[in-house]
């Protein structure tokens, strides 16, 4: 049985950026993504949809996901986790 997903938030030196660590590996290669349209992956693509998220990076156990400095993230950090979950629960 697999345990419940769990997802961690830290701030990063740079404060358009956020580190969202889950106990699911969610790439075995780092993968840079910065245009939803080229993602091969359904939730880089979606996290690339919401609005003001300018790049999204995975390797290992985490996503990093940077916004536009105007962007807030108090709207964009629960719609990442809204689709990690979807993506890897």
């Amino acid at each position: 049985m697999t345990e419940p997903l769990e997802i961690a938030v830290q701030g990063t030196p740079n404060p358009n950026a956020a580190k969202f660590s889950l106990n699911r590996i969610v790439a075995a290669q780092g993968k840079t993504y910065r245009d939803a349209a080229s993602a091969d992956a359904a939730w880089a693509k979606a996290l690339l949809a919401i609005p003001g998220v300018t790049q999204v990076f995975a390797i290992n156990n985490f996503v990093s996901v940077n916004k536009r400095p105007e962007a807030d993230w108090s709207v964009i950090g629960p719609q990442v986790d809204t689709i990690l979950r979807q993506a890897f629960a």
